[in-house]
């Protein structure tokens, strides 16, 4: 069944300079395989593509049933320089829980 990961986590997020970061947190520990297996870096930078230009880098938090995103060159070269609405990236944090994976039901 595929379902948004809102559903089954929560997250935190924060940025610097042009630098964005997402950790989410599998709200039951049953959901942290599947979210391990395909919320990849890889994954991440396709789900935003146009937005995130430099590298996704994946670091698996295990012991907090969770990961930590780290995107280079997210932010349109951070507050001061950008142009878009979201120039902080509080944002990236709900668009990520938007994404679906498969779960068993």
């Amino acid at each position: 069944m595929k379902i948004q990961l809102k559903d089954i986590a929560h997250g935190r997020c924060g940025d610097k300079s042009d630098t964005s970061n997402i950790c989410l947190y599998a709200r039951d520990h049953k959901y942290y395989a599947a979210m391990e297996k395909q919320v990849t870096a890889a994954v991440v930078k396709k789900h935003f593509e146009g937005l995130v230009f430099g590298d996704v880098t994946r670091y698996d938090l295990p012991q907090l049933d969770g990961f930590n995103f780290v995107m280079h060159h997210a932010l349109d070269g951070g507050a001061t320089r950008s142009l878009r609405l979201d120039t902080l990236g509080k944002c990236m944090e709900a668009a990520l829980l938007r994404m679906e994976i498969e779960i068993d039901e």
